[in-house]
């Protein structure tokens, strides 16, 4: 096992969190605001501009979790793709109101266009490792009842999803809520939803052997190797290590071996600057091993989950979703 190199940062101050005295909640002092849904389309955005309209739904009482819906504004004429969407954040931080998963949402629904559908998943170490999967097979079971029961579900998705062309996707940790939620929703059966691909950005994975991408941005300004050891202690459950295989792709091909190659497509995208790079190349490599069709995307250049902060970044990555999600549905390869 490699030791963690040295480094001078404190992760409770990087993440501006603090433990509880009971061990096992956390103070999240959030320096990024929160805004609400979004009813009406906001009337001086410019002409040209994209735009979708959204608002808050409950998900699973019992658990408290919610869902943000998002629909595009005006919405098209023939029915659009379902993208359940969880957000980023180490499985410990944010929320679908978070604003630049707010944000990437709306846009995302308004140029694919689709229905996107954001989780509100439980966070560590309130709630542990799967709970998080839990809650993202919560989210495809409600979109299966929706398809299910058209008289009584949502018009938003009545009127306006083709059930057959739905995707998940995640950023960061909902990258990794995404791969283990597939696998899992490979034994539902979902009739007469489809979930045509598999969609992870800048994926979250690690192991207790440090890779060279983690050793050569120990102190990244965006997830320094510190902060992600910390959020990986806080989320995996009790006792596990890093080689656990909600952590460890390389362990997760292990436990769930030959059900690997049943998944749908699976779209990969990564950032030469970010930390996950070299384990995000390994997840793709796995994936290819075990038949999977998957659409890999790799910049020289940018950092981890830098589509949030630059505009180009993000109009890129968007074209990237829109060629995969055109590819999945119609006949055409890529």
């Amino acid at each position: 096992m490699s030791e963690t190199p040295s480094s001078t940062i404190d992760p409770y101050e990087f993440l501006k969190i603090k433990l509880n005295p009971d061990g096992a909640s956390l103070t999240r002092n959030y320096q990024v605001p929160s805004v609400p849904p979004c009813p009406v389309v906001e009337p001086h955005a410019p002409p040209e501009e994209q735009q979708a309209i959204s608002k808050d739904l409950p998900l699973n009482p019992a658990t408290h979790t919610s869902l943000r819906l998002y629909l595009p504004h005006p919405p098209p004429p023939s029915k659009i793709p379902l993208l359940i969407y969880l957000h980023g954040g180490g499985f410990i931080l944010y929320h679908p109101s978070t604003i630049f998963f707010h944000h990437s949402c709306n846009s995302l629904s308004a140029s694919l266009p689709a229905v996107v559908a954001s989780v509100d998943y439980r966070l560590a170490p309130e709630h542990r490792l799967p709970a998080a999967y839990d809650d993202a097979i919560d989210a495809i079971k409600w979109a299966h009842a929706q398809a299910q029961n058209p008289a009584q579900s949502d018009p938003w998705l009545r009127d306006y999803v083709d059930f057959d062309k739905t995707f998940l996707m995640g950023s960061s940790a909902g990258g990794n809520i995404v791969y283990f939620a597939g696998l899992r929703a490979l034994d539902l059966d979902l009739s007469p939803l489809n979930i045509r691909g598999m969609l992870m950005n800048v994926p979250y994975f690690s192991g207790t052997q440090r890779s060279n991408s983690e050793l050569r941005w120990v102190n990244d300004r965006i997830l320094p190797l510190p902060a992600n050891d910390l959020m990986w202690a806080l989320s995996l459950p009790e006792g596990a290590d890093r080689d656990h295989e909600y952590c460890n792709p390389t362990a997760a091909d292990a436990v769930h071996g030959e059900k690997i190659g049943r998944l749908p497509m699976c779209f990969v995208n990564g950032y030469g600057g970010d930390p996950l790079v070299d384990k995000q190349r390994e997840l793709v490599g796995l994936l290819k091993a075990r038949g999977v069709h998957v659409v890999a995307h790799f910049a020289d250049d940018g950092f981890h989950a830098v589509e949030l902060f630059d505009p180009e970044k993000a109009k890129a990555l968007g074209e990237k979703i829109k060629g995969f999600i055109h590819a999945a549905t119609s006949k055409s390869t890529l």
